[in-house]
């Protein structure tokens, strides 16, 4: 991606819990580049209780399976830690939480027990947020005060479908929604025109026929106070587009509300591939009229010229030289539908791979069959039963894999504190849901261990764009050395990591890369060190080296 924003990051120090190795990171002005950042996904319930008074809304008060109710997560509690300092100290750029527009009011007996829309992809409301996330000046103050951090928002767009229908909560019309058949997931027709599963009401993405908006929806507004305030904005919006009123250009003017009042700096969109392709293109061209518009009417608040950020997930979407998803009937490149980047399934699988195979894949995709537009990797997510690391023995090298691969990292809340993934009791994708293990993080001092690790190599991505997205080249196979190398315009950038070195005094090759009596100097550890005849010897007590030149 061409567009970047420079600012200048100030000299900072490894920010450790349990008071490790300060770590001079570079003061430099680098480029904020979507195809290698540092992406931070989180259960916006799941992650911190900023505020206790919003826990209970609608009288969702009945017991539910295990990890299946609101647990108090909310936007405050998110705000909360930017302004701790907790994103900044592990690297992040960019937070990507789940929908937190209004859900169903009651719950959902899956046969496992009651569930509640906590997760936030069963919508009642486009137009209103949940209040048991917050409101909408809770929202304003959490972009506002990322964007002050350097950090970029992600929300999470549904268009697919709607919330189940319960007793507390209508069904929408026919002209709305089809209820069957329901998706048999063998062809590009069964995974479209469908209903993903049962009882979660299909939205009509196809037709282009006007439809009223659902009763239920205009008493809601009525009962509120807005009616006349949505209906106004609605008519503006299709009269300025020209576009019918169908279901998905209303849920497409609903959604860019939330770029055009908050300056939201990127969607992910969810279940990509049971949509129609040309839904995403339109919604791009919508995101993006929304975006500028609100670069115009806030000009002391923008970023950069950055475009507005797409990412989709195509459900088990695996990069490989065939850029298109295969429905076995049809090939689709996502790509050409307005999106900046997909999900990729596969880096988590990488087990069995080392890790020249795992960078020299992905640098060589990325630098070719990928060029232009970008991948997001991650090793843990929210509805992904088979994890890298399900069992939490592998998180040193879990943060090696993921931060240190090619293309946009998606960490997974908890991913840096080895958050318990097997809890008793739960079924399915709730074991991946459990509330963000802080007390551990405060008093354990392996997990003080493991986030120090997760925050290094965090940081030394974000100050580096080669990482993610330079040209990578093998230095040494043993011990394992490469070098990234990225440049744009009038920036350059160049480094060199090695992984699996012994700890102590070591004599690591180099290449050609940096001169003979460059200052370098190993962002893990803060030692420094000059460049011999294409090699240095250093003397550190971890088993990695991230290297830099000195400033």
């Amino acid at each position: 991606m061409k567009s970047f924003t420079t600012y200048i990051l100030c000299t900072l120090l490894c920010f450790s819990c349990a008071k490790n190795t300060k770590v001079a990171t570079p003061k430099t002005e680098t480029p904020f580049i979507w195809g290698a950042a540092n992406l931070y996904f989180l259960l916006t319930d799941r992650f911190n209780n900023g505020d206790k008074t919003n826990d209970i809304n609608f009288d969702r008060t009945k017991e539910t399976a295990v990890l299946r109710g609101f647990k108090g997560g909310d936007l405050k509690g998110i705000t909360q830690k930017i302004n701790e300092g907790y994103f900044t100290k592990l690297g992040i750029n960019a937070i990507w939480m789940t929908p937190i527009v209004e859900q169903i009011h009651g719950g959902v007996d899956e046969g496992t027990g009651l569930t509640y829309g906590f997760h936030g992809y069963w919508t009642k409301d486009w137009t209103a947020l949940d209040p048991n996330f917050g409101t909408k000046e809770d929202l304003k103050i959490l972009v506002e005060t990322a964007h002050k951090n350097g950090i970029r928002i992600v929300l999470d767009a549904v268009i697919n479908h709607t919330g189940p229908v319960t007793k507390k909560d209508a069904v929408w019309p026919t002209e709305w929604v089809r209820e069957t058949p329901t998706c048999q997931f063998k062809d590009y027709d069964t995974n479209v025109n469908c209903a993903l599963v049962t009882n979660l009401p299909d939205i009509k993405t196809e037709i282009n026929h006007n439809v009223e908006i659902p009763l239920f929806l205009a008493q809601k507004w009525k009962k509120e106070g807005r009616f006349e305030q949505e209906t106004a904005e609605l008519d503006t919006f299709f009269k300025k587009t020209g576009y019918p009123r169908a279901p998905r250009f209303y849920i497409m003017k609903w959604l860019s509300d939330y770029i055009t009042d908050f300056g939201i700096d990127g969607y992910r969109c969810d279940t990509v591939k049971h949509t129609e392709p040309y839904v995403w293109k339109e919604f791009k061209a919508v995101c993006q009229t929304a975006f500028d518009t609100w670069k115009t009417n806030h000009p002391d608040k923008v970023l950069d010229n950055t475009p507005f950020y797409l990412v989709g997930e195509v459900y088990h979407y695996n990069a490989s030289k065939e850029v298109s998803y295969n429905y076995g009937d049809k090939k689709v490149n996502y790509y050409n539908y307005g999106f900046n980047s997909l999900i990729n399934f596969d880096v988590k699988n990488s087990r069995t791979s080392t890790y020249e195979n795992l960078f020299f894949k992905y640098a060589n995709l990325l630098n070719n069959e990928y060029k232009g537009v970008g991948l997001l990797n991650y090793m843990t997510s929210h509805d992904d039963a088979h994890p890298f690391d399900k069992s939490r023995k592998k998180p040193f090298e879990t943060a090696n894999r993921l931060l240190l691969c090619p293309g946009t990292a998606q960490v997974y809340y908890g991913d840096e504190s080895a958050r318990n993934l097997d809890i008793s009791g739960t079924v399915g994708d709730a074991t991946l849901r459990s509330f963000m293990n802080w007390e551990q993080i405060e008093t354990d001092s392996k997990t003080q261990e493991i986030l120090n690790h997760w925050q290094k190599l965090g940081q030394f991505r974000k100050n580096h764009p080669a990482i993610g997205a330079g040209m990578h080249q093998m230095i040494a196979e043993r011990p394992y050395v490469f070098q990234r190398t990225f440049s744009i315009t009038n920036f350059k950038d160049r480094v060199i990591v090695a992984l699996d070195v012994p700890k102590g005094e070591k004599n690591i090759p180099l290449g050609a890369l940096f001169p003979k009596g460059t200052k370098l100097i190993d962002t893990y550890s803060g030692v420094e060190t000059t460049v011999l005849n294409k090699m240095i010897s250093i003397t550190t007590p971890f088993d990695i080296l991230l290297l830099e030149e000195k400033k």
